[in-house]
């Protein structure tokens, strides 16, 4: 006998519980329910990183690039996508703190550079800028032209710290030193490394930039040794929040690279390290990655841009240098790529234009967690295209 009523129209017996067919669709429907709730869980885990990422294979955590997502991390270092041609352009936020390495290549850039910047930095202080060392393609951004306001006009630059000597001629040099001054005029604290090592007029070793995060400059032989390499005078920095150290040595050559092994021996493993000279054969030595052994590189380069080269292998990031740091990690980003043509007329290969590798690739960490974004492909270096169609896979990427 069948028993309903006005707000049930399951089957019931004569005890007045479930028949034994409705019992059976009862636990069909709830197992449906329980499957579709359990696969989005695991589907908002997977896409928010929770299982190590959309591509957990890579390493790290993938999520897709969201400023608010990005501003809300602990620390955040970005790793800028330069046009105009290689150069390096590094900003790095801590809660309300922002500091800047290098302004890129391009005068003109400069705009881009602040458009970037201001998504993050919202009160218009900057309150540490660091320039490596006195070539153009990292200091052209902070000059400006007379129509594009420079990084220093742009901001209010707390502390600048600065190379100590440099061979530096040239318009752009002076453009900088005069938009230092001008900067300087209005309030900013300016210091060189050397300064900063001796803790100097009023200058620090390491800055607090907050929430247990430092910033050093390292001392290395070539803020008062003379040199004809000027890329040997630039600026490196490590900065450390609790296990985790990331190296930033500007265009820091092999002699470089020795003299801050030994003066720093106890540097140690670091977590990331902002690939030397845009990954140039002169730069990443051996001793240096086998002291620091890096788990990510990146690098602020035009990949495959014949700016200074027609051997294609010599073009950044080389060769040379890729073979090195595949012998630590095979985490290796490259910020752009060069769209490369030959010249019919003179038989010789020209740059045409440029797009984006990964792109503005962007390294965070919170409580621990390492994350990573990408404006543009996610991919490590050996899995594009360019790497597959331009190098050569080394031994211990083979396998991976």
């Amino acid at each position: 006998m069948n028993k309903t009523n006005s707000s049930t129209t399951v089957e019931l017996n004569k005890k007045g519980t479930l028949t034994a067919r409705w019992r059976k669709v009862l636990l069909l429907i709830c197992g449906a329910v329980s499957s579709i709730l359990l696969l989005l869980l695991v589907l908002t885990g997977y896409y928010l990183g929770w299982w190590g990422g959309v591509y957990g294979l890579h390493g790290y955590d993938k999520r897709i690039y969201n400023v608010n997502a990005i501003a809300s991390e602990q620390l955040s270092i970005h790793f800028l996508q330069t046009y105009g041609g290689n150069g390096d352009c590094i900003y790095i936020k801590v809660g309300d703190t922002d500091v800047l390495i290098d302004a890129g290549p391009s005068l003109e850039g400069a705009a881009s550079v602040a458009q970037y910047l201001d998504r993050y930095c919202t009160d218009g202080v900057l309150e540490y800028v660091v320039a490596t060392h006195g070539d153009a393609d990292h200091l052209a951004g902070f000059v400006g032209t007379t129509v594009v306001k420079g990084i220093f006009s742009r901001y209010d630059c707390r502390t600048i710290i600065q190379f100590s000597q440099t061979h530096a001629v040239g318009d752009v040099f002076l453009a900088y030193c005069k938009a230092r001054d001008d900067e300087i005029a209005k309030g900013a604290s300016c210091y060189t490394a050397l300064q900063c090592c001796n803790e100097q007029n009023g200058a620090q070793k390491v800055y607090d930039l907050g929430s247990g995060v430092t910033m050093e400059v390292l001392y290395q032989d070539y803020y008062e040794k003379l040199t004809a390499e000027e890329n040997d005078c630039s600026v490196c920095i490590a900065i450390r929040q609790n296990e985790n150290c990331y190296l930033f040595t500007g265009d820091l050559a092999e002699a470089g690279e020795t003299s801050l092994l030994a003066n720093n021996p106890t540097l140690g493993q670091v977590t990331l390290y902002k690939g030397g000279h845009h990954g140039s054969s002169t730069s990443g030595s051996l001793p240096l990655l086998d002291a620091i052994k890096p788990q990510y590189v990146c690098v602020c380069c035009i990949a495959g841009s014949v700016e200074y080269t027609q051997n294609a292998l010599s073009t950044f990031p080389t060769q040379e240098f890729i073979n090195r740091a595949a012998r630590y990690t095979d985490n290796v980003f490259v910020t752009g790529c060069a769209d490369v043509v030959m010249d019919g007329n003179n038989g010789r290969y020209m740059d045409t234009g440029y797009h984006a590798l990964n792109g503005d690739v962007v390294f965070t960490c919170t409580d621990g967690r390492i994350s990573m974004y990408f404006s543009a492909d996610d991919s490590k270096l050996k899995d594009t295209e360019w790497f597959k169609t331009n190098r050569i896979l080394p031994e211990q990427w083979s396998t991976l």
